[in-house]
């Protein structure tokens, strides 16, 4: 071959190899960054129907089918929720019995394919719960915020606001339990979400933009005759609690925080979402640029996040609920952040359960916690 057709048969090459490896970083950023809403993380395992029967359900054997704790068992279509595991049940060696506590819609057969998730309700408060609330909307920066309300005699409102991969379905588990302790609850759907503003660039921004949704939901809140608001988020959920109650002008009307399976660090979540669909590692870093490319994601000890999770900055008391099972937003920086922190930061272990399903893996447990935490606030 002649040197200059080999020199440009090697950029060529280059370029394509180039071009390639920025495709792979695309697709591997997209785990985390166009996660859809109610569907399974990557993270997340896809189980078979065996069979079912009175208040039972045979699923496959896996790690995930065997975690303790009650879920929502979620298909195309179809939602029920199953309780514990029933070990001393009848079945083979490669399934599960679990109890099957009711099918919320649609029907479960063999052969279908479903998983597991936090989800335990579907609908809004009233259909899911039986409980009096509006629909409302509140004034975003991108548009209209759809959110439910439900009346509570406190001035001390909460504002829940979901992770990944979830909608404002999953902070229903905690509904009845606040609603009994008489507060005001604002459920948020944000920018992203079914009937929210879409961002412009399409992508989720792991809570660093997310969080002026929240902080015009605080706005609401203190308008419509809260007087202080205690801010509790799941997963990027927990991530916007934090931002807004560190930049916030309203601030200083943050009471407190609760933070289930919170992400502390955007980069790790993502790599972790990004190993979950099978990326090599060698590709993980080209994942992380791509990620700061396409939404101005800063990391390390300088980026947002950090600066949210600085101990020093920490204003106001937080109560953590999170464990070591947790695959998607690690706990180590949830106990780093309590330990530098004991005079404001509550952490409750909760092991065996996956990420952003603190409550599910023992609900009475974490309502006790919610409730001891949530007192003086009141």
């Amino acid at each position: 071959m002649r040197p200059v057709t080999a020199t440009a048969a090697a950029v060529t090459a280059a370029l394509a190899a180039g071009a390639a490896s920025v495709a792979a970083g695309r697709y591997a950023s997209d785990a985390a960054l166009k996660a859809p809403p109610g569907r399974p993380l990557p993270t997340e395992p896809m189980l078979t129907v065996h069979s079912t029967a009175a208040g039972r359900v045979v699923l496959t054997r896996a790690l995930a089918s065997q975690r303790p704790g009650t879920y929502g068992l979620a298909g195309d279509g179809t939602h029920a929720v199953v309780g514990p595991v029933l070990n001393h049940a009848t079945h083979s060696a490669d399934t599960v019995v679990r109890r099957l506590e009711r099918v919320t819609h649609g029907t479960l057969e063999p052969r279908d394919k479903v998983w597991l998730t936090p989800n335990v309700h579907v609908g809004d408060p009233g259909s899911a719960l039986g409980l009096d609330h509006l629909d409302t909307e509140i004034p975003g920066e991108l548009g209209a915020l759809p959110a439910w309300f439900v009346p509570g005699a406190r001035t001390t409102w909460v504002i829940t606001v979901h992770g990944l991969g979830a909608t404002r379905e999953h902070p229903l588990n905690v509904l009845p339990f606040l609603h009994r302790q008489r507060f005001p609850v604002l459920n948020l759907a944000y920018r992203g979400d079914p009937g929210a503003p879409r961002p412009q660039d399409g992508l989720g921004h792991l809570g660093e933009t997310e969080w002026r949704d929240l902080d015009a939901a605080i706005r609401h809140a203190l308008r419509h005759g809260a007087e202080h608001v205690v801010l509790y988020g799941w997963s990027t959920g927990a991530t916007m609690a934090l931002r807004a109650a560190t930049h916030s002008a309203l601030r200083d009307r943050v009471s407190g925080l609760v933070l289930d399976s919170p992400v502390l660090s955007w980069e790790t979540t993502l790599r972790a979402l990004a190993t979950a669909r099978r990326t090599p590692g060698a590709l993980l870093p080209l994942a992380v640029r791509a990620a700061q490319g396409r939404t101005g994601l800063h990391g390390g000890p300088d980026g947002p996040a950090a600066h949210a999770a600085d101990p020093a900055r920490l204003p106001v008391p937080a109560l953590i609920l999170h464990g070591p099972a947790d695959t998607i937003a690690p706990w180590g920086p949830s106990r780093r952040l309590a330990a530098r922190r004991p005079d404001l930061v509550t952490l409750h272990q909760v092991p065996d359960a996956p990420h952003g399903a603190m409550w599910n893996a023992d609900p009475a447990t974490y309502e006790e916690t919610l409730r001891r935490f949530l007192t003086p606030l009141m």
